[in-house]
């Protein structure tokens, strides 16, 4: 069994960066609703976000998020949403159990990143949100370090 919080990438420097950004730090950042966290994983220059809507046809998805501030607002929302609602479970460790991301391709300052969500998390209430989705990540190395240039994300998982 898998520990949620161990990054798999233990002797891969890129593949480790890589998912500290989008896992650990993202995680944190989001839980603290603390976008400074979180700002200097992003190539601003360019940025370019999709809202799959959870829908397997494309046509259906949206450019939701045509600049890296757009996609910063709604980010800002959802964890200030997120913050005040009441668990019954610690949040972090129910958002990393259902957080997987094993899987990176990377061609020379590119990467391709799959980040999938499967589980869900108990509220104070006794109902249950479910966290089923996923999102493909663009990644580049950038000013020396690996950063976020864009994804299509809120895809369904699994895909059909």
């Amino acid at each position: 069994m898998r520990d949620p919080f161990q990054n798999p990438f233990p002797s891969d420097s890129a593949r480790q960066a890589i998912w500290e950004m989008l896992v650990s730090r993202d995680i944190d950042a989001f839980l603290a609703a603390d976008w400074s966290m979180v700002e200097g994983d992003f190539v601003e220059e360019g940025f370019i976000g999709i809202d799959g809507r959870k829908e397997v046809n494309p046509d259906k998805w949206r450019l939701a998020f045509p600049s890296l501030a757009a996609y910063r607002e709604e980010w800002l929302r959802q964890a200030r949403d997120f913050a005040g609602q009441s668990f019954a479970e610690d949040p972090r460790t129910a958002i990393f159990t259902t957080t997987t991301l094993e899987d990176i391709e990377i061609e020379g300052e590119t990467a391709l990143v799959r980040k999938k969500f499967d589980g869900g998390i108990t509220k104070a209430d006794g109902t249950r949100d479910v966290l089923q989705w996923q999102t493909l990540y663009y990644c580049r190395r950038h000013q020396g370090r690996w950063k976020i240039s864009g994804f299509t994300g809120y895809l369904p998982n699994p895909m059909g």
